[in-house]
């Protein structure tokens, strides 16, 4: 009776093991890819205090978020409200890109092709000068990370931490990254770009085409 219990309890183990591996490699599989932003209720993560992020901030030396503009500004972003990643300051959305001829560019530490565009931005955004604004928006929580992204990267854009998606989602943007929104000075959606640049040059034609 009793070996007969221990190989029922060493087969319910073994049993028990496999459901958690097969559960687990579901999980796996059924994780975002590497261009989706994964879903958050915050804007940046607890540890992101202003404390923890002044080094971050200082080494990123990032320029401030703009200022508000002439009108109301785009009547889909009216209401919604970011943190600047420059200083922490609150942003109306709609007011900071009234009257201006924007380029939005949304993405997220963690995306390779996000990383290898933004210089691409920032090179864009010399050329043009002030007739175009370039201004980037992070769609994750992890506010830290987004500003040591952009210290390594030598890039430095406007730049409004979003890691709840509002801007995204006012916009109708697809759930991915890279994606790059182009409005004009009347605050109308010249074109949502779902793809990444390799250049200056691209991104002023896309722009240019679309505007």
């Amino acid at each position: 009776m009793y070996p007969r219990a221990r190989w029922t309890i060493a087969i319910l183990a073994v049993v028990v093991a496999l459901v958690a591996a097969f559960v687990a490699q579901l999980r796996d599989e059924s994780a975002p890819n590497a261009t989706t932003v994964p879903s958050a209720n915050r804007e940046h993560r607890d540890a992101d205090t202003p404390a923890a992020l002044a080094g971050p901030r200082a080494r990123a030396n990032l320029p401030p978020c703009p200022a508000p503009g002439n009108g109301t500004g785009p009547a889909v972003l009216r209401g919604v409200v970011v943190e600047c990643a420059a200083d922490g300051s609150s942003v109306d959305v709609a007011r900071a890109l009234a009257g201006r001829r924007v380029v939005l560019n949304l993405w997220a530490y963690w995306c390779a092709p996000c990383a290898a565009e933004l210089p691409a931005m920032a090179e864009y955004q010399r050329r043009v000068s002030s007739d175009v604004i370039v201004v980037t928006v992070h769609q994750d929580e992890n506010e830290t990370a987004a500003l040591l992204r952009l210290a390594e990267l030598g890039v430095r854009l406007p730049t409004l931490q979003d890691g709840r998606r509002l801007i995204a989602a006012a916009l109708q943007v697809a759930n991915v990254v890279p994606a790059t929104v182009v409005l004009r000075p009347d605050g109308s959606v010249a074109q949502t770009l779902l793809r990444d640049f390799a250049s200056a040059d691209e991104i002023e034609a896309a722009v240019a085409n679309n505007g």
